[in-house]
């Protein structure tokens, strides 16, 4: 990604988060970029205290790609649970890149091809936290 907007992790993301780093294979695909993200989270707050637009485990996101306007409706998920039907794993590059958005920022997505899509985030359509589940 060029530009890197300022994130905002859960307490309870990161300690999950890191505990599944640990208990990967160190050559795991988007596991070094995972813990890039988790790094340089520029605040880590409890659970009670995250924006509702923040995107957070298991938030259900809409994104929008800036060249061609087409609409993702994507839920980010731990990898035991990807596979389903518009979730994707925090493990692939859109996931770790989604971690700790907030509403109105861009990111950069690696797409095949070599080709880089700009998303812009204009919703966070659930969050757990906002919904006072933190299970």
């Amino acid at each position: 990604m060029s530009t890197q907007p300022s994130i905002i992790l859960t307490r309870l993301d990161v300690q999950r988060l890191e505990q599944l780093i640990e208990s990967l294979e160190e050559t795991t695909p988007g596991l070094e970029a995972l813990q890039a993200e988790l790094d340089r989270a520029e605040q880590v707050v409890s659970h009670e205290d995250v924006p509702a637009g923040v995107v957070t485990m298991n938030s259900k996101v809409h994104c929008r790609e800036e060249v061609s306007g087409k609409d993702y409706h994507l839920k980010l998920v731990y990898p035991k649970d990807a596979g389903a039907e518009d979730t994707v794993s925090i493990l692939a590059p859109i996931g770790s890149a989604l971690l700790g958005l907030q509403v109105g920022q861009h990111i950069d997505w690696p797409a095949p091809g070599g080709k880089t899509l700009k998303l812009t985030l204009l919703a966070v359509e659930y969050q757990p936290e906002a919904a006072g589940e933190y299970l």
